[in-house]
């Protein structure tokens, strides 16, 4: 039985100390039963939320969420352009304990709300690039893992050995995943921090700007594309390759050429995942609807024979083009005594190949 939101408001006043609750009503935004919750108004006119985790699993993702928030410091958060949830207080709550966090303003989108172009999915790139061009040395101070390339390679290639095993996986997607495997140019990235669980519900946003991003339960040091491999999944045309765009655009560090490609990787691992998720609690339920959706996923390849996992290589210029782009670049200038000055200076429900090939 669900438990009401004056209940959840008595409990967090035993949280945070001094607190004076004026008024209390239910909070549903971007829930799916995993917590009771409750938004809370305070005498000084603060907006507060107090959340319980319903089940296991969701009682887990808040404590890892509750390390991801405290090592996101007052520092790490004055670089994003976006607010994170503040953690205010607990209190137990039989069999589990409620969390009390500052509301953060914004409406929770799904993937299909967000259009093309340079409004709310240009907002969403440069958020996630934000994040991306954080210090790493916070969430090693925390405690949170920090990956190598070759060992996310590792685990992808784990992942994908489970997924063979259970051989329900059709051998033209194991073959597609082995070769992107075996890329070895895909695989020469930097590790960035990285959300770790980014989808469309993680953005709070007000009208064309994401004003927070909820959600930090695997905050880490990983590859980039994966906080944007969910996006790959949008039905509407051209989305995908916005938020890629103004990801780049925002994104001051060299341009990491293969991010799309192991973007979408991982986009169809996920099946993979929601697969093992299927036969590792034998729902067989779960099992029919990976199936299915791998089988789908066969079938938009099958429709584009050319798209491959495959690293992009620049494009091969001919004499003409390199005389021209030489001549195209400012020189160096020379002082008096020959000496040359500085000439200048992140369970899936869409087919994530459908935005792809944009």
């Amino acid at each position: 039985m669900a438990r009401s939101h004056l209940t959840l408001a008595a409990l967090a006043t035993s949280a945070v100390s001094g607190l004076d609750v004026v008024r209390s009503t239910p909070f549903t935004a971007g829930g799916a039963g995993d917590f009771d919750s409750a938004l809370l108004t305070t005498r000084d006119g603060r907006e507060l939320l107090v959340r319980v985790p319903t089940t296991q699993a969701a009682e887990s993702e808040q404590s890892a969420d509750l390390v991801a928030l405290r090592a996101l410091s007052t520092g790490i958060r004055s670089r994003l352009p976006f607010q994170v949830p503040e953690f205010l207080g607990q209190a137990p709550i039989k069999p589990t304990r409620g969390f009390v966090y500052g509301h953060v303003p914004g409406r929770v989108i799904s993937l299909d709300e967000i259009p093309a172009g340079d409004g709310l999915a240009r907002s969403i790139g440069a958020a996630v690039s934000a994040v991306h061009s954080l210090p790493t040395g916070f969430v090693a101070d925390a405690g949170l893992p920090v990956l190598s390339a070759a060992e996310i390679h590792s685990q992808t290639a784990a992942l994908i050995d489970r997924a063979a095993a259970t051989a329900l996986v059709p051998s033209l997607l194991l073959s597609r995943w082995e070769e992107a495997l075996d890329d070895a140019s895909l695989w020469q990235f930097q590790p960035a921090v990285v959300n770790g669980a980014v989808q469309a519900s993680s953005f709070l946003v007000d009208g064309d700007d994401v004003t927070g991003m909820i959600g930090w339960s695997e905050l880490r040091v990983a590859d980039p594309a994966h906080d944007l491999h969910w996006v790959l999944g949008a039905r509407a045309e051209h989305v995908a390759e916005s938020v890629f765009r103004a990801y780049n655009q925002a994104h001051h560090v060299t341009v990491d050429r293969q991010l799309k490609q192991r973007a979408l990787l991982y986009a169809e691992l996920e099946i993979a995942r929601w697969l093992l998720h299927g036969t590792d609690t034998r729902n067989q339920g779960i099992i029919d609807d990976a199936v299915n959706m791998l089988s789908a996923l066969v079938d938009t390849v099958r429709a584009d024979e050319g798209q491959r996992i495959a690293h992009e290589t620049l494009p091969v210029m001919d004499v003409d083009q390199v005389e021209e782009m030489l001549d195209s670049r400012p020189q160096p200038t020379v002082s008096p005594d020959g000496a040359r000055d500085a000439s200048g200076v992140r369970a899936p429900d869409q087919s994530p190949t459908r935005s792809s090939s944009e």
